[in-house]
C-alpha cells in the first residue's frame, strides 16, 4: 500500500472514532474556559498583589492557565489514537495491510499530529484573546514583545504533548497502562518535582515544565531557569523524539498483539 493511501486510511480511522471528537473538544473547552476564569480572577486580585508580584505579572501566561488541564485531554487523544487498535485487536489487520511498520506508525502520527496542531493553534489563539478580554486594562497586545511567540508556542506545546503521548502509547500499547502513567506524571508528579526545592532542578527539565516556558512573556523576578522559551521547547522536543523513537523501535521488534 502506497504511503498516501496509508495516510488516507489513518485519517479515516481517526475521524471515524468518537473519542477523537470528544477528547479534542474537551481540550478546547477546558483550556479556554479555565483560562478565562483565571484571567478574570487575576484582574480582581491585581490590586492586592505586592510590588514584587506585580513585577512578575504576566497577562499572556495567565490566559494559558487552562492549559494545565486542557493538556490532559490532549494526552487522552494521543494515547487513544495509537492504542485503540491494540485494545480492539485491529492492529493485526492494520499491520497485515501495511507490513512496513515504519510507514504505518509515522503515517498515523503524522495525521494525528496535524490534527492536534490545528486544534492546538486554534485553542491557543482563542485562549489568548478571550483571556485578555477578561483582564481588561491589564491585558497584553498580540503585537507586544514576545506575545505572538508565546501564543504560537502555546499551540506547539499542545501539539507536542499529544505527540509525546502517542510515542509512549506506541511503547506501552495498552491505553490503561499509558494513561495510568501519563496522567499522574503530568498532573501530579511533575508539579511536585518542579515545586519542591530539593527536586526543582530536575523538574525544570521535564517535558511539560520545560515546554511551558514558551508561553511565558514576563520572567519572574526570582526565576533562575537555565534556558529560555525556545530552549525549553527544544528540551520538550527531545523528550518527544525519544518517545517516538522508542515506540518505533519496539513496534519493529515485537509481534502484533
Amino acid at each position: 500500500m502506497a504511503t498516501a493511501q496509508v495516510v488516507r486510511a489513518e485519517w479515516t480511522k481517526i475521524r471515524s472514532v468518537a473519542s477523537t471528537v470528544w477528547t479534542l473538544s474537551t481540550a478546547v473547552i477546558v483550556t479556554i474556559a479555565l483560562g478565562m476564569l483565571i484571567s478574570a480572577l487575576s484582574k480582581n486580585e491585581f490590586d492586592n498583589l505586592s510590588e514584587r508580584e506585580r513585577l512578575s505579572f504576566d497577562p499572556t501566561f495567565i490566559s494559558f492557565a487552562g492549559t494545565s488541564l486542557g493538556q490532559l485531554a490532549m494526552i487522552v487523544f494521543g494515547v487513544l489514537v495509537v492504542s485503540n487498535e491494540y485494545s480492539t485487536g485491529m492492529i493485526r489487520a492494520s499491520l497485515a495491510a501495511v507490513p512496513r511498520r515504519g510507514v504505518f506508525l509515522f503515517s498515523k502520527l503524522a495525521v494525528a499530529t496535524a490534527l492536534a496542531f490545528v486544534v492546538g493553534m486554534a485553542t491557543s489563539f482563542a485562549t489568548f484573546f478571550l483571556g485578555q478580554l477578561m483582564l481588561g486594562d491589564l491585558r497584553a497586545s498580540i503585537g507586544d514583545d514576545g506575545v505572538l511567540r508565546a501564543v504560537f508556542g502555546g499551540g506547539l506545546y499542545m501539539t507536542l504533548i499529544a505527540l509525546f503521548s502517542m510515542g509512549v502509547a506506541a511503547m506501552l500499547r495498552s491505553p490503561l497502562l499509558s494513561l495510568g502513567i501519563l496522567m499522574p506524571f503530568f498532573f501530579l508528579i511533575s508539579n511536585i518535582l518542579g515545586n519542591v526545592s530539593a527536586t526543582e532542578k530536575v523538574g525544570q527539565f521535564l517535558p511539560d515544565q520545560a515546554g511551558s516556558r514558551i508561553m511565558q512573556v514576563v520572567t519572574p523576578v526570582d526565576d533562575d531557569t537555565p534556558y529560555g522559551p525556545w530552549g525549553g521547547l527544544g528540551i520538550m522536543a527531545l523528550w518527544v523524539i525519544a518517545a517516538v523513537a522508542g515506540g518505533y523501535v519496539l513496534l519493529k521488534r515485537r509481534d502484533a498483539q
